[in-house]
This record gives C-alpha cells, structure tokens and sequence, in this order.
C-alpha cells in the first residue's frame, strides 16, 4: 500500500495560496467588463473606487494589526495579496478613467494602466503614459498617499515578518 505524501510545508503552502490568488486577481482584471463604469455613471464609479479603497485599507489594518498581536495567519502572503489588490484596484480605475479621453495621454488597454499603475508605485515615472485630467490627477495623488502609507506599511510589516521567521530559525538551529 502506498502512503499518501504529506502535505507541503506551510511556508510552501501560503506561497501557492499566493500565487492561485494573484492569478485569480489579474485573470479578473483583465477580463470581468469595467464599461459599466466610466462617463456614463460618474456617482458609481467614484462609490466603487471609494468603496473598493475603504475595503482594502480596512483588510490591511487588520492584517498588520493581527501581525502586530501575533494572532495573523499567512501574515506575509496576506499582506503581499493585499498589495497586488491595491494594485489591481488603481489599475482599474486608470482603466475606467482611460476611456475617457481627456483624462490620459498614452493610456489605451488594461496593460497600459497596469503598467501606469507600477510605475508610479515605484515612483520611476517614465512620462510615456500621463494624467492629464482632473480626475485622473486625483486617483495618482490618493495612489501616491496610499503608497506611502499603507502600502509601506504592508510592505514594512512583511518584512519584519520574514526577518522574525528566519531569525527564528537561525535560533533554533544554533
């Protein structure tokens, strides 16, 4: 008879949660229709971006406070899932704002926003895609002031996490 293997090692286990949910994300982003949002319905789109940031930050907050009272689980793929979710979000959002001409130069497809969306997360602004309208300029500054403080505050907080759990196991071994 054979014996069923055991199941991975947790760390292994979070990081295919990761991944299963990071593919989920982008395969959503690129496919669920956003043309019901837009121009058209202004109220509505601005009530789903207010509501899909409320929702995030609160996620976030309550992970790195769960972090902070060691009661989280998967501490670090939550926190790194809920990064590419603020990602996601903005990205969408650009999108939405892209159809609407005046709101953007350079910015045509879902990757164009996406894209828009790293590069200003990782403030190397190449100038190929630009807000150029009011609202669009609005979304970059709440992203900006999103980036500083909650997604560092993620992105601190996984690192922390990490140095604990390998300095945990160089104890342990030594």
């Amino acid at each position: 008879m054979s014996e069923n293997p055991p199941p991975p090692p947790a760390d292994l286990r979070a990081w295919r949660w990761l991944l299963g949910a990071f593919a989920l994300l982008m395969a959503g982003y690129f496919t669920l229709p956003f043309d019901w949002l837009g121009d058209d319905r202004p109220l509505l789109s601005w009530l789903v971006f207010a509501g899909a940031l409320v929702g995030l930050t609160w996620l976030m907050l309550a992970k790195i406070a769960g972090v902070l009272q060691g009661t989280a689980k998967r501490p670090v793929a939550w926190l790194l899932f809920l990064i590419c979710l603020a990602v996601t979000i903005f990205s969408a959002t650009y999108y939405v704002l892209g159809a609407h001409k005046p709101e953007f130069t350079g910015l045509e497809t879902r990757l164009d926003a996406l894209y828009f969306t790293v590069v200003t997360l990782a403030t190397v602004g190449y100038g190929d895609i630009t807000p150029s309208g009011q609202a669009a300029r609005l979304v970059v500054v709440l992203q900006i002031g999103y980036n500083f403080v909650f997604l560092a505050a993620a992105a601190g907080t996984a690192s922390r996490t990490i140095r604990g759990n390998v300095e945990q196991r160089i104890r342990r071994k030594g």
